[in-house]
């Protein structure tokens, strides 16, 4: 009886996690207001971001807001991925934008602050997701 309970510690330790995924802490700063949803979008590769074809969507209320940062948790599979964030402050489920086409919500990617005026590449927010977990951070910007 020993030794099958030292078997099984021994294969909790090399197989920790059987069903692939790890835990994201993700921590939200550079929110303006607790209205609306914040929307993150999980992509795999440049392609799936370029057709903006999230491979996986969460949701999350504001209600961890406070003084413009929250932090939340999801579970994900291992290995290369990138996040966006939508601050959907109207709750429609898409980003709005104004008549010259610029955003009028909030948007960012993990670890990673867009500045620019085009469109980032999904190598600029990409990470690599291991078996230890990760922290993300994702600064959201407002261009309106």
């Amino acid at each position: 009886m020993k030794l099958f309970g030292l078997l099984l510690i021994s294969l909790f330790y090399l197989f920790p996690n059987p069903d692939n995924t790890q835990t994201v802490e993700l921590t939200i700063t550079g929110i303006r207001s607790s209205e609306g949803k914040l929307r993150i979008g999980l992509f795999k590769d440049q392609e799936s971001f370029k057709n903006e074809t999230a491979i996986q969507n969460f949701e999350f209320d504001k209600t961890g807001l406070k003084d413009g940062s929250m932090t939340v948790q999801i579970k994900l599979e291992t290995g290369t991925i990138g996040l966006s964030l939508l601050d959907d402050e109207n709750s429609d489920s898409e980003m709005n934008y104004n008549f010259v086409g610029m955003p009028k919500e909030g948007f960012g990617f993990s670890d990673y602050y867009h500045k620019g005026f085009t469109r980032p590449t999904f190598d600029d927010f990409d990470f690599e997701l291991n078996e230890h977990g990760k922290q993300v951070e994702i600064r959201v910007r407002y261009v309106l």
